[in-house]
């Protein structure tokens, strides 16, 4: 154990120091390190057993990677940003699930797939990674209105395709009935439920923050909302048996996570904000008086003092939980590499290569028409040639879509080509988007820090 832990150190920082020195992604160069120090290791480098421990460890790191990447979304960028958002992870995937439809029978015909199996199928590789994106970012100047683009999709898509691969897809599986009644009253049950229950458990989260003045302390809080939120989600159903009524529905642990840490960062930086508007007008009122008793200017400085500290101390903090992210993140990576089976992949390539294809065709055919609708109206965000390109090879798959993977009842006659599919799909996307996206930025890196410059002059 104490080997592996010595790897993963080592994974993580050679990691790093390929991104800072050579630009290559985190994720990317994890993958690698992880695969080439598996192969030499063997044995010695073991963090799980199978595919089931592989899920059960997603789920776990799964909600720490949520509060990392929910504390970069704000209130006002949601509002601002909202309806191209919405079109981005929830129209998108439905329309992108509809396409899978008319096409998954023809590209996978020799296996004769259900409606069902293929939306459960499409639903997995629909999936993205928000740490892939923010970590390719974080080394390029980006207008703003991009980067909240797709890391806010990345964001939201998972709750998306989670959503529609279990109570759409697998309730299928299972021999439920799909109507257009059923589909809506779900989708609305579950986004409205989830978003209800992760604000008022971020306000939750505020109680207890206003309980303590220590970092450590707060960000332990923020950790303990990201989990309690999500397990509340998935776990709904019990509630709502304690209060006598008897239902199996569960909400959607990664959308109620997302509001809950949405909402605390929300009101502790519009906290911030208000005290520094306020303090600004204290000073301008002290201009004003020339004979200010001396009481009354210690006070005014103790709020500064206070002020600047509680701000300074919730980026620290924002630090914090990236690093654990990042960690969690290089975790993840590392028990992916015992994962794959690489006979396995062999067998089923033509499949992979099949669905990695389709798959990116129809993002970038979504992405063309955000760029249309977008072009006509006011309320979205209009698209270039460039912004297409970084938002449809921003779409790299991730450790969700492990998880869905297990929950397919293990009786499923397709599930080892499905399991080769999935893991196929992640490495291919991890490797072939993120050169791609480097490529893409780099070559238009003068552009779009102009573009940058240019919101800043619009603010």
């Amino acid at each position: 154990m104490i080997i592996t832990l010595l790897a993963i150190v080592a994974i993580l920082y050679l990691a790093l120091y390929l991104e800072d020195s050579f630009k290559v992604p985190s994720p990317l160069g994890l993958i690698i390190l992880s695969f080439g120090i598996h192969a030499l290791m063997g044995n010695h480098f073991a963090l799980i057993g199978n595919t089931k421990d592989f899920a059960l460890l997603v789920l776990f790191l799964l909600p720490i990677l949520l509060v990392s990447d929910s504390l970069e979304l704000s209130v006002a960028d949601l509002k601002k940003h909202g309806l191209s958002l919405f079109y981005l992870a929830v129209v998108a995937v439905a329309l992108s699930v509809l396409t899978a439809l008319l096409m998954g029978s023809t590209l996978f015909s020799e296996y004769h797939l259900s409606t069902a199996a293929i939306i459960v199928l499409f639903a997995m590789v629909l999936a993205t990674d928000p740490v892939s994106v923010v970590s390719i970012f974080s080394k390029f100047t980006l207008p703003h209105q991009l980067k909240i683009l797709c890391e806010g999709e990345s964001l939201f898509n998972d709750a998306t395709a989670l959503i529609v691969f279990v109570f759409i897809g697998l309730y299928a599986l299972n021999g439920g009935e799909i109507t257009t009644a059923y589909v809506t009253e779900v989708s609305v049950l579950v986004v409205l439920g989830s978003a209800a229950l992760g604000v008022a458990f971020g306000y939750t989260g505020l109680l207890l923050m206003k309980s303590t003045t220590n970092r450590t302390a707060e960000m332990l809080i923020l950790i303990f909302v990201g989990y309690a939120s999500f397990e509340l989600a998935e776990y709904f159903y019990l509630i709502l048996h304690v209060l006598g009524m008897h239902s199996h529905m569960h909400l959607s642990g990664i959308l109620t996570c997302i509001f809950a840490i949405i909402t605390v960062n929300h009101h502790m930086m519009q906290a911030a904000a208000d005290g520094e508007v306020a303090l600004n007008q204290q000073e301008e009122d002290l201009k004003e008086k020339r004979d200010v008793a001396n009481w009354v200017v210690s006070a005014a400085i103790s709020k500064i003092k206070a002020t600047v500290e509680e701000r300074e101390r919730h980026e620290r903090t924002k630090e914090d939980i990236q690093l654990l992210a990042l960690v969690a993140n290089t975790i993840l990576f590392v028990a992916m590499a015992e994962l794959i089976d690489a006979s396995l992949l062999w067998q089923y390539k033509t499949e992979i290569i099949i669905m990695f294809v389709a798959t990116t065709v129809i993002r970038a055919v979504m992405m063309a028409k955000f760029a249309l609708i977008a072009t006509r109206t006011h309320k979205m965000a209009n698209m270039n040639f460039r912004w297409w390109g970084v938002l449809t090879f921003a779409g790299i798959k991730g450790g969700l879509s492990v998880v869905m993977l297990m929950m397919i009842p293990p009786s499923f006659e397709h599930l080892e080509m499905f399991k080769a599919v999935v893991i196929g799909v992640i490495l291919l996307s991890t490797f072939v988007y993120s050169g791609i996206l480097i490529v893409l930025i780099s070559k238009y890196q003068a552009i779009f820090s102009k573009e940058k410059a240019e919101e800043h002059m619009h603010e």
